[in-house]
């Protein structure tokens, strides 16, 4: 038994008020949309002095942004794309390389292990 009393004594929590004094829940969607800003507009974006849209799941150049690039958007795709290629190679060899360096050592494992048999057996004709 505590010398001064329960140590732990949690107070009790205040009744809730109700959830909203304010009456804008009452008003129809439009209303609600103009009293509480919530029509934003499309998300845009100046991303090196070409301006974007975010449309469908997707950033679109806004029109007329890149008519003076195509040509140097389809040789950057034309690009990734060698590189991909190039990559995808790379790993081929790679794997391939990976798979002869297995075949070796296991090879040369069991020639190891041949030649220490060998060993074995010549100690004991001695």
């Amino acid at each position: 038994m505590p010398l001064f009393g329960n140590t732990f004594s949690p107070k009790k929590t205040p009744p809730r008020k109700c959830a909203s004094l304010s009456n804008l829940h009452l008003l129809d969607r439009s209303t609600r949309e103009v009293e509480l800003g919530l029509e934003y507009g499309i998300p845009t974006m100046n991303l090196a002095g070409q301006s974007l849209k975010f449309e469908n799941g997707q950033w679109v150049a806004e029109s007329g942004s890149f008519t003076g690039d195509r040509r140097e958007v389809q040789r950057l795709r034309k690009r990734n794309q060698q590189l991909e290629e190039e990559n995808n190679l790379l790993r081929l060899k790679v794997d391939i390389l990976l798979d002869m360096l297995s075949e070796t050592t296991a090879e040369s494992h069991l020639m190891e292990k041949e030649l220490e048999e060998l060993k074995n057996r010549s100690r004991r004709r001695r």
